[in-house]
Order: structure tokens, then C-alpha cells, then sequence
């Protein structure tokens, strides 16, 4: 798009459309035909500083119009001051907005690691065969091959998102060709199981499909059992638990079962001691950050809380898109009232008085979820103002990520909210020193911030006791692939990775075990002569790998490793924001080497090829400005380093 507006002009639907979510527009200056007197100009400064509604405005549109057109974008431009530019540039790169037409009907089919070794490769030629090619309008319905989309507990996983007047997103689980058949002839949304339901004890399925609109409804259940092994938490209920104590146990609607269930307790109690006190027991824990960077948590508040300047923010990182994760989708779908607590006590420790929680855009149900969590929890004072009495104010903004997995980088997330592209920032200055709108900022991910309430409750110290010296407490474990009971697993830190995966049931019946994913597309392959490595930071660290996120994606025999490498390569390239030369070229050059050597068709010998994608891995990692690009080579290296793919062991 040009520097300047364009000629296109907007339907009276998308006006109304965007009318509808901004207000009307008060002046000319901002889009109106005419002002009242002809004389005054409201807008300027004042609706600049509204830049920060610009992607949800964006998803706004994608929701009810089914696509962002060029007449949008510029009466979008006009209304928030933006350029049109800017507007385009935030526009294009996310994942879930369309910039061209689409049929009102659009189902996700996940083609990514877990659900490709789950068959999704078979739906995928199916639609084609069947239906037409990848995003073909078909009858007012097209089909999109996506990334992961988080359900990888049941996979194959689908995404179905009808735009309109009532616009429906709804996950799919177990999905099968006769139910993407179904929804591509402009069927009803087949009903969707949520995670463990403790009113039937059992997998559970979603029934009322009204639900699923964006605008609430009510959560029927009704039992599935086919599969009873408690859905996203196969632990659900057993004893000694603590992150999962409440999945499947309490109700995820009712503040008055979660609080008979302890929940606000540790708020309490964070009120008796006080903001330095409650800092005290989290340094006292040596809590380690459990997003992949491992950052001591009593460290990043204790600086915010030092700061002078004001105000402070803290951002819950609820962006979760690695692929094979979906442990943070587990708690805020089954216990989203203990996110909001947690933040709560964050914020009081730290000086904060608004938070925001940026949730993965694929994940509908927490959506709807934390947003009724967060309003029940305002209407009953335990968000706003004099919370509890304590003379405490904060707030909470619930805000939906739309296809980035960048904007999971800490400084990437600022760049979203503020109404820019989701790009990571230069470090120093450090979030914690000039954060989100320039403030200091706490950034912490769902699993590390729900650590916080055992901590308060028993005391940092006892907390340590759990675990090891230097990994202490508990860790949320995804586990998926060749399992037979996939899900998340909560594991004292030094469980060795055999004794996880014999928790899940052990590798599926009738296969052998080639390799363990640890970390996921980020992360690190680990053979089977492995699998007694305790896991813990320290130890995953000398081991050459990360624990990440805490994907562990178990391989049977059957896998085709250098097909999931391809995955991984072209995962990277498409994620890549293209910010820094090392990334966006590296993650290009990588992938075309990967396919050269699986066509058979090497540039030189199998061993140049191989010398090539060593040296693109340590350009990235030495160059690149963020994660993704440092870690966008190290599963490709550790499966050609370990499983010798490419070298005739793959």
C-alpha cells in the first residue's frame, strides 16, 4: 500500500462494523461525513493515542466482514490517525487477518508436527481430492493448512471460524475427512470436547454451539467416553498436585467454587506481608521462569518494583505457540480464576495497576473464558479498585494475539499491544527498565505466574525443597506424539524423562521408540539411550538441549524424521518477522537445503549441504536479535548431530 490514502472506500458494512467497536467517529478529522457546527476539528492527539486499538479493530473486521479491504484499512487509517502505511504494515503481518476476499466459512486444518504424525497429511489430500486446493471458495467455505493450533492432546486439530453478524471460532479435536467434509458443504460445527470436566469425570464434549460465538453463552456438557483419560489432564484429581490441583476439580465458570477450592487465599495472605514481604518468598523459591529463558522471577520483580518511574505494567505472556505446546490453553480453560489471582499478586508486589493478558489467537474457548473469569472477578471486587479493602487498584485487559508466533517474544508482545508490528526490540533497555509504552514492565508466562499462589501459601522456602538445588518446584510437561495417554503432566523438577513418559503410558502398543522432541520445533531431538536424563534445567543444559516451553514429542519408529524437519524449517521461515538479515535469510537458506537433501539433489556432495546448514545455524545464533532466529537450527542440527538423518540414519 501507498504512503497516501488510496481512492477505495469502505462498505457501509465495514463502517458500520468499525463504528460499532470504536464508537462514531466525532469530526471529519476522524472519518465522520460532517461535524455539527463546521467549525471544530475533534481528534488529533487525543485519538492518536488510540493506536493501541488497532489490531483489535483489525480482528474486529476480520470477524464480521470475513477480510480487511483496502477501503477498510483507510477508513480504519482516518478513524485512529494512523497512516495508511502503518495500518497496511500491521495489517499483513499477522497470520489470522486476510487482506484478500474469503468465503464466510474458513476451517484451519493443522498440518504441523504432532497432528502430521496423527495423520493430518491424509485430511489435508483428502480435501484436495474432494473439495478443491488450499483456500479455493467452494460453495461460501474454504480450507487453510495451519501451523499448530495448541490442541495437540487430541490431535488431528482443526480450527473452524464463520465470519458474519454472528461470527463462531470453534477448536476441533479428533478430527476426521467426514467431519472437514461436513463442515466444507456448510454443516453444523460438530461438538467439541473441552478439557477434563469434573461434572462427568470423564473426556467431554462441547454441545451447544452457541457457545462458541464470541459474545459468551452457556457451557453444556454432556460425556464422551471414548477416550476416559481425563482429556487435557490425564492426572486430574490424584493427590498432590499443585499447578493442576484444581483441573477437573472445580468448575472454570464459578468464582464460588474456586474460591472453595482456596482460590484468592494466597491473595490474602500477599495483602498480610506486605509488597516487599510477598518479594521476599518469591527470591526466597528461586523460581526459575518456565517460558523457555529460565529467568529468576523474584529478580525481574524486584527491579520493577525499584523502579521511579510510573506507571508499572505486567503483562501475562499467555502466547503460547510453540509447536507441541498447550499447557497454558489447559489452565486458563480449566482454572482461569487462578491466572487472574496470580496476576493480582504480581501486581501488588510490584507496583502495577493495569495488566494485560495477551492469549494465543487460535484458542477461542480461554478467550471466552478469562473474559468472563476477569469480569466476574471486577464485579465481586477482586479486580479494580480497593481490592479486598487493602487500598490495592488494579485492572486487567484481555488482549488476543492473530497468528504471530513472534509476538511470544517479550518485547515482540509490546509492539502488539501498542498498535505495531509484532517485531522484537534491541536489548538494553531491558522490559523491566522501559517496557510496554515505555514503562517498566513485568513479563511473565502463564505456568511461572501460577507457581506464585504455593509460594505465598507455604513460603519460599519450602517451595525450594521441591525439585532440585537449581530447578525447584514442579513443571508442566506437554506430552504428545506416540503416547498412549498424550496430555499435560505435572512433574517434580529431576523426574527422569523415562519416568514422564511411562506416566503417559509408555510409547503407543506395537512401536518402538526412535527419538523424544524435547523443547519442541526450538528445542532438541533425544535418542532412546536418553531417556534416563533428569529433567531439570541444569541438567537438560549439559546435555546439549533446553527444556523450552516443555514439549516432549515421543517418535515412534515410524516417523519420518527428515518430513518433521521440513516442518520444523518451513515452521521458522514463515514465523520469521524479517526484521534482522540472519533470520529472514538464514530460515529461507536452511529450508532449501533440507530440500535439496530430500529430494536427492544435493548442491555438492550430502556433506557440503550439511557443512552449509551448520554454518546458516551459527550465523543465526550469533546474529540474530531474538530466539527465534538463535534457536530457529537446533532441532534440524541435533537430529542430523544425534539420529545421523542425512547421514543414513534417517
Amino acid at each position: 500500500m501507498d504512503i497516501h490514502l488510496l481512492d477505495a472506500e469502505p462498505t457501509q458494512r465495514e463502517r458500520d462494523a468499525l463504528d460499532a467497536f470504536l464508537g462514531p467517529p466525532m469530526s471529519r478529522w476522524v472519518g465522520a461525513d460532517r461535524v455539527d457546527d463546521g467549525h471544530s476539528a475533534h481528534g488529533g492527539h487525543s485519538v492518536r493515542a488510540e493506536r493501541q486499538k488497532l489490531l483489535p479493530a483489525l480482528q474486529h473486521l476480520q470477524q464480521r466482514i470475513g477480510f480487511v479491504s483496502p477501503g477498510a484499512l483507510n477508513h480504519l487509517s482516518r478513524r485512529l490517525t494512523v497512516p495508511p502505511a502503518d495500518v497496511y504494515g500491521v495489517a499483513s503481518f499477522y497470520a489470522m487477518l486476510s487482506l484478500e476476499p474469503q468465503p464466510p466459512r474458513v476451517v484451519h486444518v493443522c498440518d504441523d508436527l504432532v497432528c502430521r504424525l496423527a495423520g493430518s497429511d491424509a485430511l489435508i489430500d483428502a480435501l484436495q481430492r474432494q473439495v478443491g486446493e488450499e483456500g479455493a471458495d467452494v460453495g461460501s467455505a474454504c480450507w487453510l493448512a495451519s501451523p499448530c493450533l495448541g490442541q495437540c492432546d487430541a490431535a488431528p486439530a482443526a480450527l473452524l471460524i464463520d465470519s458474519g453478524e454472528n461470527p463462531l471460532e470453534l477448536e476441533l479435536t479428533d478430527v476426521g475427512v467426514e467431519d472437514l467434509l461436513s463442515l466444507m458443504g456448510g454443516g453444523a460445527a460438530p461438538e467439541r470436547r473441552p478439557p477434563w470436566s469434573a461434572t462427568a469425570g470423564a473426556r467431554q464434549k462441547r454441545t451447544d454451539r452457541d457457545e462458541a460465538g464470541q459474545d459468551g453463552g452457556s457451557d453444556r456438557r454432556q460425556g464422551r467416553g471414548d477416550r476416559p483419560d481425563g482429556g487435557g489432564a490425564p492426572q486430574a484429581g490424584q493427590d498432590g498436585l499443585r499447578l493442576l490441583a484444581r483441573v477437573g476439580v472445580v468448575d472454570p465458570e464459578s468464582l464460588d467454587d474456586y474460591r472453595a477450592h482456596g482460590g484468592y487465599e494466597a491473595l490474602r495472605r500477599a495483602f498480610s506481608l506486605g509488597p516487599s514481604g510477598v518479594i521476599r518468598e518469591v527470591l526466597d523459591s528461586k523460581l526459575l521462569g518456565r517460558g523457555g529463558a529460565a529467568f529468576p522471577m523474584g529478580r525481574k520483580w524486584e527491579t520493577v518494583a525499584r523502579q521511579p518511574r510510573r506507571p508499572h505494567y505486567l503483562i501475562c505472556n499467555a502466547d503460547e505457540s510453540e509447536p507441541g505446546t498447550f499447557k497454558d490453553r489447559l489452565i486458563i480453560e480449566s482454572d482461569p480464576f487462578a491466572v487472574i489471582e496470580a496476576m493480582t499478586i504480581a501486581a501488588y508486589a510490584t507496583g502495577c495497576e493495569r495488566g494485560w493478558i495477551y492469549l494465543r489467537g487460535e484458542y477461542p474457548l480461554a478467550f471466552r473464558r478469562l473474559g468472563r473469569a476477569i469480569e466476574h472477578a471486577s464485579q465481586r471486587g477482586f479486580l479494580g479498585s480497593d481490592i479486598l479493602g487493602a487500598g490495592f487498584n488494579f485492572e486487567i485487559e484481555l488482549r488476543r494475539g492473530a497468528g504471530a508466533y513472534i509476538c511470544g517474544e517479550e518485547t515482540a508482545i509490546f509492539g502488539s499491544i501498542e498498535g505495531f508490528r509484532g517485531e522484537p526490540r534491541n536489548k538494553p533497555p531491558f522490559p523491566v527498565e522501559r517496557g510496554l509504552f515505555g514503562k517498566p514492565t513485568v513479563v511473565n508466562n502463564v505456568e511461572t505466574l501460577v507457581n506464585v499462589q504455593s509460594i505465598i501459601l507455604e513460603g519460599g522456602t519450602a517451595f525450594a525443597a521441591i525439585g532440585t538445588e537449581s530447578s525447584t518446584g514442579t513443571k508442566l510437561f506437554c506430552l504428545a506424539g506416540a503416547v498412549e495417554r498424550p496430555g499435560v503432566y505435572e512433574v517434580p523438577f529431576g523426574t527422569s524423562l523415562r519416568q514422564l513418559l511411562d506416566l503417559a503410558g509408555g510409547v503407543r502398543a506395537g512401536t518402538g521408540l526412535r527419538a523424544v522432541l524435547l523443547g519442541g520445533a526450538a528445542g532438541s531431538f533425544i535418542t532412546a539411550d536418553q531417556l534416563d536424563l533428569p529433567l531439570t534445567f541444569e541438567d537438560v543444559r549439559a546435555a546439549g538441549a533446553t527444556l523450552g516451553s516443555g514439549v516432549v514429542i515421543a517418535l515412534d519408529d515410524s516417523a519420518e524424521i527428515p518430513e518433521l524437519l521440513a516442518l520444523i524449517a518451513a515452521f521458522f521461515r514463515d514465523e520469521s518477522c524479517g526484521q534482522c538479515v540472519p533470520c529472514r535469510v538464514g530460515t529461507v537458506r536452511q529450508e532449501e537445503a533440507l530440500a535439496r537433501l530430500r529430494a536427492g539433489r544435493p548442491r555438492g556432495t550430502v556433506e557440503d549441504e550439511l557443512a552449509l546448514i551448520a554454518e546458516i545455524g551459527e550465523a543465526m545464533r550469533d546474529a540474530s536479535i531474538c530466539g527465534l532466529g538463535q534457536t530457529a537450527s537446533a532441532a534440524i542440527e541435533s537430529a542430523i548431530d544425534r539420529l545421523g538423518v542425512f547421514k543414513g540414519g534417517g
